[in-house]
C-alpha cells in the first residue's frame, strides 16, 4: 500500500509539473488498487516478492515487543 500511496504521488506530482496527461498514470494506479481489493491480485506485489522484499505482516512479526 504505500507503493501504491508513493506511486500516486508521483504521478500527481508529473501532472502538475510535466504534463497533464500523466493525470492516466493515477488512473491506472487507482484502477490496480480497486481490482487488488476485490481479487487479492496485486501484480506489483508479486513483482516486490520476487525481488526479495518482505510484506508488512512478516516484518511486523519480527518486531520486538
Amino acid at each position: 500500500m504505500a507503493f501504491a500511496a508513493l506511486m500516486i504521488l508521483l504521478s500527481v506530482a508529473l501532472t502538475v509539473w510535466v504534463h497533464p496527461l500523466f493525470v492516466w498514470f493515477t488512473v491506472f494506479v487507482a484502477v490496480n488498487l480497486l481490482q487488488s481489493v476485490f481479487t487479492g491480485f496485486c501484480p506489483a506485489a508479486m513483482i516486490m516478492k520476487a525481488l526479495g522484499v518482505k510484506p508488512a505482516a512478516q516484518i511486523a512479526a519480527t518486531k520486538p515487543e
